[in-house]
This record gives C-alpha cells, structure tokens and sequence, in this order.
C-alpha cells in the first residue's frame, strides 16, 4: 500500500480500505462525538461490520471510479479522513468532503490532505469543479474551504437533517483553472 507524506510531522495519507475496517471503528469511538456534530459518519459506523460494510462500499466505488476515501495517519495512528464523496469523470465534477477527531485539530492536516486529493483529481482525473458542502456552523471546515482558496457559491437553506435538527449547508467550489493557477 502507498502513502503519501502530508509534511515534515511524519502525518501519512492512505488509502482507507476493507482490512482496516477495524482501525476505523477504533477511531470513530474515540471521537464519534464530535466528528458526529455535522455529518452522519459515526451513525453509519457503529460496529465492525457496518465499519466493513462502509468502506467495502467505498471500495466498490473506487472500482467504479465514482469516489474514493483515504485515511489521515499521525503517528501510526488513524486520526481521520477526506474523500470523495461523489466523483463524475465525465462531468468533470466531484464532491470532497472530510472528519477528524479531537486529536487532530489544530495540525493542518484536514487541509493538507484535501489538497492532495483535489491535485490529484484536477491534475490526474481531468475534475473540472470540486465542490464542497458543510453545515453553516461549521466553522473549522468553512476554513478549510477558504485555505484551499474555494469560492462561496450559496447556501442551501435547512436543506440537511441531522439529529433532528435542520442546518444550513454552504457549498463551496474550486475549478480546475482557479486550482492550477493557485
């Protein structure tokens, strides 16, 4: 398997696939809580079969080439991840998306790997637009936004459901000649 330095810190970006579906689970009961204040991943991940199951589910997109999930290593140890949560080769277009736990704040490597990704889609997959959706209370992610030098294009009013609670989504984009310039 490869990986993919993220900096001088040792933080590696790997694929995230079946055999780690248990590295996974680990992570998310160390940080289900606050990962899970904006998106569904920690529902969706609550033992190790539904672990399996997600990233058997990734895998087979990956085969399909209609999304892709990696994991962000610090230390040896799974601290989160970024993805693709949808990628149309032919429309030129993907969805980027990502999570961490409490010990990964603060270290940049959201944005760092995120980079990786949307260079690699621009540059090797032809990706005409990357988009990128969050919750309005969000903060740190709209930031990661911003630091990747995406635009604002709008906000989807009470769009998404979560908890029981509607929010707010904000979807931000980079095209592939604003990416390159940049």
């Amino acid at each position: 398997m490869y990986a993919i330095s993220l900096g001088d810190d040792g933080a590696q970006l790997r694929p995230l696939e079946p055999w780690q579906a248990d590295e996974l689970l680990a992570h998310m009961d160390r940080g289900r809580d606050f990962i899970g204040r904006y998106i569904g991943l920690p529902d969706r991940v609550t033992d190790l079969a539904s672990s399996r199951a997600f990233l058997i589910d990734y895998a087979e997109k990956a085969a399909t080439d209609t999304a892709r999930i990696y994991g962000i290593w610090l230390d040896g140890t799974l601290l989160g991840g970024v993805l693709f949560r949808t990628m149309n080769i032919e429309q030129g277009t993907a969805e980027a998306g990502c999570w961490l736990e409490p010990a990964g704040i603060g270290k940049g490597l959201v944005t760092r790997a995120t980079r990786v990704i949307i260079d690699w889609a621009v540059r090797e997959r032809g990706v005409h637009r990357v988009e990128w959706q969050v919750a309005a209370e969000n903060e740190a992610s709209i930031a990661v936004a911003r630091r990747l030098g995406m635009t604002r294009d709008g906000v989807l009013r009470e769009s998404y459901l979560h908890k029981g609670k509607r929010h707010d989504i904000e979807i931000w984009s980079v095209l592939a000649r604003e990416w390159q310039q940049a």
